[in-house]
């Protein structure tokens, strides 16, 4: 079994905007709020709960892993959007796919900066949650609902994710 490689890039708004919303807090807030005491980084994501689900807010405190990364398994939420916001400053791997006809394509790979976290929109084939560094502690507000909401996609043979 021979493994593929992919080459991790930078997380941009403009190459991840297939995929869903950079939530980047970095830079001026779009306004300033609390008597002048706080910025706000307003409305960053379009969050997707489907017709019969509702928001949820949890907790993930995922295990580090470290580059070279082999991806094996990609998952996506049919019924809903999915966001992680990361508790620390460390940098954490998104990976992303484009659906082709239900499976997904060619696999990419971004390196979070400082202050940034991610939206998946609705039906995004993605990786599982990968922190680089402990603790790998996020915040994830997704759908809460009755109906299956998970597709999981084995990679045979898998990706090898490079820095």
């Amino acid at each position: 079994m021979s493994l593929r490689e992919i080459t991790v890039q930078p997380l941009t708004a403009v190459a991840f905007a297939p995929f869903g919303e950079v939530l980047d807090a970095s830079g001026a807030p779009d306004r300033i709020i609390n008597a002048g005491l706080c910025g706000r980084h307003h409305d960053l994501a379009k969050l997707d709960f489907g017709p019969d689900g509702r928001a949820g807010i949890s907790i993930f405190n995922a295990q580090a892993r470290s580059l070279p990364y082999q991806l094996d398994l990609l998952e996506r939420h049919p019924e809903g959007s999915q966001a992680f916001l990361p508790l620390t400053g460390e940098p954490f791997l998104v990976i992303v796919a484009p659906d082709e006809g239900d499976t997904p394509g060619a696999p990419l790979a971004f390196m979070t900066a400082p202050h940034q976290g991610v939206n998946f929109h609705r039906g995004t084939w993605h990786g599982v949650l990968t922190p680089l560094a402990e603790p790998g502690l996020f915040a994830v507000v997704d759908r809460i609902g009755t109906s299956p909401n998970l597709d999981e996609y084995p990679l045979d043979p898998p990706y090898v994710i490079k820095g």
